[in-house]
């Protein structure tokens, strides 16, 4: 089939030739601009959200550092609303050197934290994220055992055998793994029995309302068990409600992360103790 004239005249490649595709490549466009522009101007910061253990809620045994940007109204926008358009770009390791030089920078500065920083598998062998890792070791030789580097199931898949000889590297410098968003994508449990990932989060999915819903029950337990028998540390996200913490507490889950105890702040909360809330209670 010949180009439509609407595709010739604004020379559109034939697969973008529909208005949805049109529609999804100018959005993802525009969010690529608006990243790019973001890094250009040095608008990137880490957004922190503690993470705390099943069997004692009132201080985190950690935070995530979660990246955000500035648009050019000084909005902040989250991960989630740009990390799909630029996870295959340069400019998604750009990102990634970024969140991790800010990391070890907030470790350095703050000796009595541990810190979870998200990165991309594509990044695994990236010359300038190596050097910064490197430097910040470097700093401070506690840095190591205090950081955590956070890698989705689904990007973990793409070259599993790499990320297992990274990950084998680094952990000998004593830094910590996490599978994130576990359960979400199709990981080969022959991967994961010889990822020897520390931790794994399982995906909010399976969380939200887990307290109501027999299905899920039964899937979150079965991840907990897979879990605890390749030696993993649990983590379940989206944690909402007093009555999902309950179950899950009860179920075994060794820490919980999510808005019951605290959203994401830019303003580092380690600062600010008394501001963490458990159940809509200030904890000290």
């Amino acid at each position: 089939m010949a180009k439509t004239r609407r595709g010739k005249l604004m020379n559109i490649p034939r697969e973008l030739d529909t208005p949805l595709t049109y529609a999804v490549h100018a959005r993802d466009k525009a969010t690529i601009d608006m990243v790019a522009e973001a890094v250009h101007h040095k608008h990137v910061l880490l957004a922190y959200q503690p993470i705390v253990q099943s069997q004692r809620q009132d201080r985190p045994a950690f935070y995530e550092g979660l990246i955000r940007v500035l648009d050019d109204t000084g909005r902040i926008i989250p991960a989630k609303d740009f990390i799909d358009s630029i996870e295959n770009t340069e400019l998604g390791r750009e990102v990634d050197c970024i969140a991790l030089d800010l990391g070890l920078r907030a470790l350095h500065r703050a000796p009595d934290i541990r810190l979870s920083i998200n990165m991309s598998a594509r990044s695994v062998g990236y010359p300038r994220w190596m050097q910064i890792l490197k430097r910040g070791l470097a700093r401070d030789v506690t840095i190591a055992e205090r950081l955590i580097l956070e890698i989705t199931e689904s990007s973990a898949m793409l070259v599993p055998e790499l990320v297992m000889n990274f990950m084998g590297e680094l952990q000998r410098k004593r830094i910590s793994f996490a599978l994130d968003d576990f359960g979400a994508g199709y990981t080969s449990f022959r991967y994961l029995r010889d990822f020897y990932f520390d931790i794994v989060k399982i995906s909010g999915q399976f969380i939200r309302g887990v307290h109501g819903d027999a299905d899920n029950q039964v899937l979150t337990k079965a991840l907990v068990a897979i879990s605890r028998q390749f030696d993993m540390f649990t983590v379940a996200e989206s944690v909402e409600n007093a009555a999902d913490a309950a179950w899950l507490t009860e179920s075994g889950i060794d820490c919980q992360q999510g808005y019951l105890f605290g959203a994401p702040s830019t303003t580092p909360p380690w600062k600010e103790p008394s501001a963490m809330t458990v159940n809509g209670r200030t904890a000290g």
